[in-house]
């Protein structure tokens, strides 16, 4: 029996297990571009994450003078029992390229954007953070999002009645 070697186009690509996702980030910002940033944490910040505990709703990422990234707001509850156990809402290091944390410079500096945390995921065995560059809306923008969900939602009951109606 002769073994077949494996080339990297023969690779799967790594199973992505969603965490937490910021659906707020939506509603009060414009998202623009998204970054996929890798995530330094501790034994049991991963442990949590892996029971999918994890809260979004007051992420956001700011950027150290020494070009660092840090995720701050994200909240992993504490490991009950656990001797060893991390602060649940501490600064996180993201892993981001130097062109990536420049570009999201660029944005702030510039443009006055802010950088939010969209969702949290495993990427195989890793822990990655969507982050994007994102431009407030104003509360007319709100509504105008709110209306748009509304008629969407209607539409779609209408489409489910004429379907029952027809059989």
């Amino acid at each position: 029996m002769v073994a077949t070697p494996v080339s990297k186009d023969d690779k799967k690509p790594p199973k992505i297990v969603l965490i937490a996702q910021n659906r707020r980030a939506g509603f009060d910002y414009e998202l623009m571009d998204k970054f996929e940033a890798g995530v330094s944490l501790l034994g049991t910040e991963v442990k949590m994450l892996r029971n999918g505990k994890a809260d979004l709703s007051d992420a956001w990422v700011s950027l150290e003078k020494s070009d660092e990234a840090f995720a701050r707001g994200i909240n992993i509850p504490v490991l009950e029992g656990s001797p060893f156990s991390h602060e649940p809402k501490r600064a996180r290091k993201l892993l981001l390229h130097k062109k990536e944390i420049e570009q999201l410079k660029r944005g702030i500096e510039r443009e006055g954007m802010t950088v939010t945390v969209t969702r949290i995921y495993f990427k195989g065995s890793h822990v990655k953070a969507e982050i994007a560059l994102a431009r407030g809306k104003k509360s007319y923008d709100k509504r105008e999002t709110l209306k748009r969900k509304e008629a969407d939602k209607e539409a779609r009951k209408a489409l489910s009645d004429g379907m029952r109606k027809g059989r």
